[in-house]
């Protein structure tokens, strides 16, 4: 039990360093012993985060600084993952809004300031990686005034303070002259502008869920911040929902477990205004109101921006299926996507109209991909659609909105040309373009989200993979009419069994092969891209013919480019409407919906029909 408890997120862009952040603070707190060997990116402990080197789940954590208890949550940098920033803001007190020195203000920077903003939270910003030899730090303090203005932030936002850091280095000072020493600097700053938590102890007990997680051996885990009372172990709560007029459950606080470092430790008791995980019931999720059995209205939630985009999730059906899964089955697959949609605010999932498929609606293709990254790893066997954009209806015209998006992309000069006119035609609409040093320029679009389903492939071949996107949802506007689709056929087998060398060599001149020699293939699986628009289809099955007459000379060598090997996201963009992703714990390839040929060819002439 600590008198002074503070509550704080630390907020930015993605790769703007956060978490390396968060591990200077964890070693100059006093936390750990000085012989104590600490991983980098500590709080990035899921595989996913690790092997990606990005934040995907907010996470909180907690440390002692003279006497002050600091409860921080860690957040995500990337757009697609920004509902899991916006249902953490109604936890903390303050907000650390980081910036790169030599990036300045990104869209996710943009996108969580204006939540944070918004909930009259007073920002203190720190300016990150001033070390770096192309910082511009008197521009990026004049980008974030104005951001700032941009954003309607009132007086006292705008006073904000500014601490320059190096978190790799473990240094700040609230002067670029200053020494640089340690974090001590930011650690006043923390305990100077960011207010205590407010302790109302004479009201029943009630908090607000705003995070859910699993645990093998404590069930259902759900972390909030008490907004007033005292919780105990073994007290009696409800759950309260909005919208419904009574209780969903009632039951007994189990187990109560308070942050500190990267473990949760129990406790028997907690107060309000601090940030603590609880267990013992079975149906409450992110969003519900845990109280006191006095208490009969539920705290209101933060809204959480819609979902832009959907994919559809079906059973895979094809002739490989069940060789490398072990969870096949249409149940199992909603059970865990209803789970999913549970502690994840930004998702929604609801049954198809076919039987054994799901629509889930997420902020973007990584969001989704990431998800169904996860769900392979767990054993299950899927087969995916093409992203679809989620469209709206103006209430007063009635016309068809789609959703925009607010693009930045950082390149080398060469290649601005190249990217633009593809933008263009991608119905981009180019809003600033400027130098940004050592060579390189930096653009911003206003672009329909159809308009970047597929494109960040074509974006790393044209700029050779030295070009950055990032991108922020901007808003929803009128429909801005078609945009073409993938300019190539593919390569599609007529046959079933493994790809041979003999086969392949003769295709290689046809396109891009998908495939090695060996890998297994069948009916209406695509093996390559076209060279062409139109589909093709062949054999990659196919033996040489022996025969018992020999050759003066030995046959020659066979040599086979490597194929394109695809990331599940690249491939998820790349399908078109009549294409599906079939994703196994092992594999990843690309099929037709319709595997047989005469099937493909009637559904063709009924559409042209049409």
């Amino acid at each position: 039990m600590f008198s002074n408890i503070k509550n704080l997120a630390i907020i930015a862009h993605v790769d703007h360093g956060k978490t390396t952040l968060v591990d200077a603070l964890f070693k100059q707190s006093g936390l750990f012993r000085d012989n104590q060997q600490i991983e980098t990116c500590a709080m990035d402990y899921n595989d996913l985060e690790r092997e990606r080197g990005i934040t995907i789940l907010a996470k909180c954590t907690s440390f002692v600084w003279h006497g002050t208890k600091l409860n921080i949550v860690d957040t995500p940098g990337h757009a697609d993952f920004g509902g899991e920033v916006e249902r953490i803001l109604s936890m903390v007190d303050g907000v650390l809004v980081l910036v790169d020195a030599a990036e300045g203000p990104m869209p996710q920077t943009k996108f969580v300031l204006s939540k944070a903003l918004a909930l009259n939270l007073n920002p203190i910003v720190v300016i990150s990686k001033i070390d770096k030899s192309d910082a511009r730090v008197s521009e990026v303090v004049d980008e974030i005034f104005d951001l700032f203005i941009a954003l309607g932030a009132n007086d006292t936002q705008l006073d904000f303070p500014i601490v320059y850091a190096s978190g790799r280095n473990g240094w700040a000072v609230k002067h670029l002259e200053d020494p640089r020493k340690d974090l001590t600097p930011l650690f006043e700053c923390v305990l100077s502008h960011v207010p205590d938590a407010t302790i109302i102890e004479n009201q029943p007990f009630q908090i607000l869920v705003t995070m859910l997680e699993y645990d093998q051996y404590l069930g259902r885990i759900l972390t909030g911040k008490i907004l007033s009372g005292t919780a105990n172990i073994n007290d009696v709560v409800h759950v309260l929902r909005p919208g419904t007029e009574s209780d969903i459950e009632r039951a007994r606080l189990t187990k109560l477990l308070s942050f500190r470092g990267l473990e949760r430790i129990p406790i028997t008791t907690a107060r309000a205004g601090d940030i603590i995980a609880l267990a013992g019931l079975e149906l409450a999720t992110v969003a519900d109101t845990i109280a006191a059995m006095d208490i009969s209205v539920p705290l209101k939630a933060i809204p959480i921006d819609p979902p832009t985009i959907s994919i559809t999730f079906s059973v895979n059906d094809s002739p490989l299926a069940g060789k490398e899964g072990k969870k096949l089955t249409s149940r199992m697959i909603g059970e865990r996507l209803f789970r999913e949609a549970e502690g994840n605010v930004s998702i929604t999932v609801r049954r198809s109209h076919h039987e054994e498929s799901y629509e889930v609606a997420g902020r973007g293709e990584l969001q989704l991909g990431i998800l169904i990254e996860t769900m392979r790893r767990e054993g299950f066997e899927l087969s995916i659609g093409r992203p679809k954009v989620l469209f709206h209806k103006d209430e007063n015209t009635g016309d068809t909105l789609e959703p925009l998006e607010e693009l930045y992309v950082d390149l080398d000069d060469e290649f601005t040309g190249i990217v633009v006119e593809k933008l263009i035609q991608r119905k981009g609409e180019m809003i600033d373009m400027r130098p940004s040093g050592m060579g390189k320029t930096r653009i911003k679009f206003l672009i329909p989200t159809r308009g970047l389903i597929g494109y960040y492939g074509d974006f790393l071949t044209d700029t050779r993979g030295t070009g950055i996107m990032n991108k922020s949802f901007h808003s929803y506007v009128p429909h801005k009419g078609n945009i073409e689709g993938r300019n190539k056929g593919v390569l599609v087998s007529t046959a079933h069994g493994k790809a041979v060398p003999y086969a392949l060599f003769f295709l290689k001149d046809r396109g891009t092969l998908f495939v090695n020699p060996g890998d297994p293939v069948y009916e209406g699986m695509i093996i390559g891209e076209n060279s062409r628009e139109n589909e093709l289809e062949v054999n990659p099955t196919k033996e040489k013919q022996l025969s018992n007459c020999r050759a003066a000379g030995k046959d020659e060598n066979i040599k086979i480019p490597n194929p394109r090997q695809m990331s599940l996201e690249q491939a998820i963009a790349y399908i078109q409407k009549d294409e599906v992703v079939e994703v196994t714990p092992g594999s990843i390839r690309l099929r037709k919906k319709h595997l047989d040929s005469t099937t493909r060819k009637k559904m063709s002439r009924t559409k042209e029909a049409e």
